[in-house]
């Protein structure tokens, strides 16, 4: 896979402090040096200092899924770090459940889950299948 410096330039301008945050810290191994440079440069035009990118670090490092290679375990859904990983099922055309899998969420994404299922359980309090 080539490494294309303006393209990666043009996605972290347009990237989220957080995102940035998380690529610079958890997701540091991974990452190209030049393009770990410019992320540095953009998070310091924007104004986070060292010390809020070292606390970020330790907050992530405490709740994220660590892989082997010292990365962490991306979310199923979105790019944040996963912090749980669950059994599921993937869903032909998102409603056949076909396959069981294990999926990873982050914080924001379990919480949604949570929230899904709360109310399907709310909606449906018998538990019987809705056909």
């Amino acid at each position: 896979m080539e490494f294309n410096l303006k393209r990666v330039a043009d996605f972290i301008h347009r990237a989220d402090t957080e995102e940035l945050l998380d690529r610079v810290t958890i997701y540091r191994a991974g990452m190209e040096p030049a393009a770990l440079d410019l992320m540095e440069g953009e998070l310091d035009r924007r104004g986070v200092t060292r010390e809020e990118i070292a606390n970020h670090n330790e907050e992530r490092l405490v709740t994220a899924i660590l892989l082997p290679d010292g990365t962490a375990l991306r979310c199923s859904f979105c790019s944040r770090p996963a912090v749980i990983r669950a059994r599921g099922w993937h869903k032909l055309f998102g409603r056949v459940p076909i396959i069981p899998r294990f999926f990873a969420y982050c914080q924001n994404h379990m919480q949604r889950d949570k929230q899904k299922k709360s109310s399907n359980s709310d909606a449906n309090p018998g538990g019987e299948d809705e056909s």
